[in-house]
């Protein structure tokens, strides 16, 4: 038997850490899809840092980056978690649970829903948008198709409340069901499920925002 080097050893492992790191999850990072919750990204405490550590200090001669504005994010969510309000400094999100819009594995709005779908629109016309992206989501629950296209429907159902308390304003939508795609809670527990079925209403609160104005209710579907 061939005697095996330590150095060997050590390769193989990093290569083989290297390979399994690499296949991991990808993670979409966009405007367009939702953003991750705080609180969610990693349970891990970051580590502890000496601030006079000689590693931190700049070099001779070096200057710092130009200032850079990051968006402020404020989160507002109910008590049972039915309904989360996201604002940055150019966004404005309502994630609402499906069990307050729907009925169980439904699309057809509840009678209460009409009043949350219109306290949205005022806040839209308040920001003078003209771009409302509507995404449906599911749990991980049920075949892959269903969910699909059940999100969709449900995303459907809020737009056609929506559209028609925006008909003064030229608005462009944007429709989508993502299925379980994107969750923002743990699937493996049903309060973490009822999070991930919600309908979200987003849309920009600058009303200077680049938006196309192609005409009243204008959706694109996809």
């Amino acid at each position: 038997m061939m005697p095996r080097h330590p150095a060997h050893t050590l390769l193989a492992a990093l290569l083989l850490a290297a390979g399994l790191h690499a296949a991991g999850p990808a993670v979409a990072w966009a405007d367009e899809t939702p953003s991750v919750p705080p609180g969610t990204e990693s349970t891990v405490p970051p580590p502890e840092i000496d601030p006079r550590a000689a590693g931190l200090k700049m070099r001779d001669g070096a200057t710092l980056a130009p200032a850079k504005v990051l968006p402020i994010v404020s989160i507002v969510e109910s008590e049972g978690g039915e309904e989360r309000r996201e604002e940055t400094s150019s966004h404005l999100k309502f994630a609402l649970q499906a069990e307050v819009l729907f009925g169980k594995d439904s699309a057809e709005l509840t009678p209460e829903a009409n009043a949350r779908i219109a306290a949205i629109a005022e806040e839209i016309k308040r920001q003078q948008a003209t771009k409302v992206r509507i995404f449906g989501f599911t749990d991980n629950l049920g075949s892959d198709a269903h969910g699909d296209v059940l999100s969709k429907q449900r995303a459907d159902a809020v737009h056609g409340v929506l559209s028609p308390l925006l008909t003064s304003a030229n608005i462009t939508y944007e429709i989508r069901g993502y299925g379980e795609q994107y969750p923002i809670a743990d699937n493996t527990t049903e309060e973490g499920r009822r999070k991930n079925r919600r309908v979200e209403v987003s849309f920009p609160t600058d009303a200077s925002a680049p938006g196309t104005r192609t005409g009243t209710g204008t959706s694109t579907q996809g």
